[in-house]
């Protein structure tokens, strides 16, 4: 399972994500990536107010205030 976290850099709220999902892999194995949208035009256009944002296997499931509890839901899903 493929786990994106749309980003940018100084961001509380994008570390408070990425700590949720650490959290979570450690319960379910997935890869994560993390990917800075001002490194891309289109994806600065997409994601530019919802930061930050969490795909699971290219579907955008996610957005602003990560909840635990939603992502593992996606997670199981999956």
């Amino acid at each position: 399972m493929n786990v994106v976290m749309y980003t940018k850099t100084s961001c509380p709220l994008c570390e408070k994500a990425k700590q949720v999902l650490l959290e979570l892999q450690q319960e379910h194995p997935f890869t994560l990536q993390e990917i800075d949208i001002y490194q891309d035009d289109s994806l600065l256009e997409k994601y530019q107010l919802m930061i930050p944002v969490v795909a699971i296997d290219g579907e955008d499931v996610a957005f602003g205030q990560i909840q635990k509890v939603e992502i593992r839901k996606r997670l199981l899903s999956k």
